[in-house]
């Protein structure tokens, strides 16, 4: 069992940064995929990107690629994401996941992660 704890939501003007992180407790952090997702009020939740066990590589859906990073500090039992140039449309609550399985480089409905986070309020205001 791993427990995922997000925390650094927040509310920032358009154009500004936050860094989310993602806590993990309860079982070898470095054994899991890690992934980020989000859900905007009305909508479906969506996936916004993943990282290997290792944090060498990563994968970003295009809405996101260029503006937000993923890493993680498997010493810290952490993982981060960093989000830049925000705009209104990244308002959401965003969600950390872990995976037993292997970090693969492609969307996800986030059906092969196994464990979840409870969420943090991202609120960019134009």
């Amino acid at each position: 069992q791993v427990q995922l704890v997000e925390s650094g939501g927040g509310l920032v003007q358009a154009g500004g940064s936050l860094r989310l992180s993602c806590a993990a407790s309860g079982r070898t952090f470095s054994n899991y995929a890690m992934g980020w997702f989000r859900q905007a009020p009305g909508k479906e939740r969506e996936f916004v990107g993943a990282i290997n066990r290792s944090g060498g590589s990563t994968y970003y859906v295009n809405l996101v690629k260029g503006r937000f990073t993923i890493s993680r500090d498997n010493a810290k039992n952490t993982m981060y994401l960093q989000m830049n140039s925000l705009k209104p449309e990244d308002t959401a609550v965003y969600f950390c996941a872990a995976k037993t399985g292997w970090f693969t480089p492609r969307y996800s409905g986030g059906t092969e992660y196994d464990y979840w986070g409870q969420g943090t309020q991202v609120t960019v205001s134009s």
